[in-house]
């Protein structure tokens, strides 16, 4: 009898694949240097004071080493990648505006659609600029602030200059030195004391040029007492050189604020995805990260929780997929500074077709952090033996007056589960399929149910044709 290939769903590559041929208006030669750094400042009309610190990340970047762990980054040549790209179109809030072509992009990709279904907001990014912004009006109305940074560095430079990279230095490590130097783009959302926005903001962020780099920047924060969930997306069409995406995402929870980041980075696979985010949570405030990572050849990618105000809660969802030539390298971290916050971990991952995904986790319990609890857990899925999975878990506990757990699987799908969902009419490939699905439920659970649709279509894509 002839096996069948696995069918998970009716999905199509090519939405993520297509590449438009002719829309650049503008771009910085190949290469980072100082004249390219001030070219880019130059040409987004910068304030002084963000040119001066161009200048100094670029220093700092040439100043640091690449990482000596994890994945390898030696594909990376900055002499071959173009740092900044600017599209044929101008920022506009009205989609029949845009060129047909990246119009006709994003609308595959579902973002307009969304927009009217379920955003309160919508920004959309094409290589180094954003091209389209659009918000409710009841929503200015409350004072509430969703903008590309540029437009945010222009109208409200006090507020970007207080808070623009001080979660994230550049003096860390060498990516975001280079955000630093060259960042173009991204989203600034303020959202003031006690309001609630209903629901959810979006960008999407899309790299169209081949050989190019995307640095966009999300700054967001959330005043005393007040709520949102914003989403990011992003995705790449594939070409047969190195893509490099290293983003910067700063996001700043005030006294009993709430805030859920979700996020699905779907880029091809001949992407370094070299991404940094960090969250500062203050008294009784939360934040929320839910995360499905696919694509991208090389990923390296850590949310980190500050929980600086006394309890202060953060919880980490997350779910990365590593198939054949990934090395997927996720996970999170997480600071407790202060008496009595709390924190979980869930992430699972899968890899098939020799991907290799590793897991890393930091927890930190300070001193004056006494009856604070945090809960790791990781899980595994290895869909055949060329695949690996490793888990790195780190745990660093200053006071004895702390409950923290860890809890950590790696294994194959089980035989009897398979032979058990046979015995109910299944194929073999429909019952591995039926058990990866249940196996990333609880992640695609935490998204609103048009991007957990997304989400499973990418399970969807990644597992068809690999098992069985």
């Amino acid at each position: 009898m002839e096996k069948k290939r696995t069918q998970i769903d009716e999905f199509e590559r090519n939405i993520y694949d297509i590449y438009d041929t002719d829309n650049i208006e503008y771009q910085v030669k190949h290469g980072l240097t100082e004249d390219i750094v001030t070219e880019i400042s130059m040409n987004k009309n910068d304030p002084l004071w963000m040119r001066e610190r161009r200048l100094e990340s670029l220093k700092i970047y040439n100043e640091k080493e690449l990482p000596k762990w994890g994945p390898s980054l030696h594909e990376l040549n900055m002499d071959e990648i173009v740092t900044y790209v600017r599209p044929k179109a101008a920022m506009t809030d009205d989609w029949k505006e845009l060129p047909d072509d990246i119009r006709e992009t994003f609308e595959r990709l579902g973002i307009p659609e969304a927009e009217w279904k379920a955003l309160d907001g919508v920004g959309a990014q094409y290589d180094s600029e954003v091209v389209y912004h659009s918000m409710r009006e009841e929503l200015l109305k409350q004072g509430v602030i969703y903008t590309d940074m540029e437009t945010a560095l222009q109208e409200y430079g006090d507020i970007v200059k207080e808070y623009f990279m001080k979660l994230l230095p550049a003096t860390e490590h060498k990516f975001l030195a280079l955000h630093g130097a060259v960042w173009s783009g991204g989203s600034f959302v303020y959202v003031p004391e006690g309001v609630k926005v209903s629901m959810p903001l979006q960008s999407y962020f899309r790299l169209n040029a081949p050989g190019a780099g995307q640095f966009e920047h999300t700054l967001i924060i959330c005043e005393k007492n007040s709520s949102l969930h914003f989403i990011e997306g992003c995705s790449a069409p594939k070409h047969n050189t190195i893509n490099l995406h290293a983003g910067a995402v700063e996001l700043y929870v005030k006294e009993g604020a709430s805030l859920r980041y979700s996020t699905i980075e779907n880029w091809s696979k001949n992407m370094l995805n070299l991404n940094t985010k960090r969250a500062v949570v203050e008294k009784n405030g939360k934040i929320e990260w839910v995360s499905g990572t696919f694509g991208s050849h090389i990923t390296m990618l850590y949310p980190m929780s500050i929980l600086k105000g006394e309890n202060a809660k953060s919880e980490f969802t997350g779910i990365t997929f590593a198939g054949e030539n990934q090395d997927l390298d996720t996970g999170s971290k997480v600071v407790h500074a202060a008496p009595n916050t709390s924190s979980t971990v869930a992430s699972k991952s899968i890899s098939k077709n020799g991907g290799k995904a590793t897991y890393r986790s930091s927890v930190v319990i300070m001193p004056q952090a006494v009856n604070s609890k945090c809960s790791v857990v990781c899980e595994s899925l290895m869909l055949d033996s060329e695949s690996r999975s490793d888990t790195v878990p780190v745990m660093d506990v200053r006071n004895d007056k702390a409950d923290i757990g860890h809890e950590a699987k790696i294994g194959r799908i089980s035989e009897k589960s398979i032979y058990y969902l046979m015995t109910r009419g299944l194929s073999e490939e429909e019952a591995k399929a039926l058990i990866v699905r249940g196996f990333v439920e609880p992640v695609t659970k935490e998204l609103p149910l048009e991007y957990a649709v997304e989400m499973n279509r990418l399970i969807g894509l990644e597992l068809e044709g690999s098992i069985g």
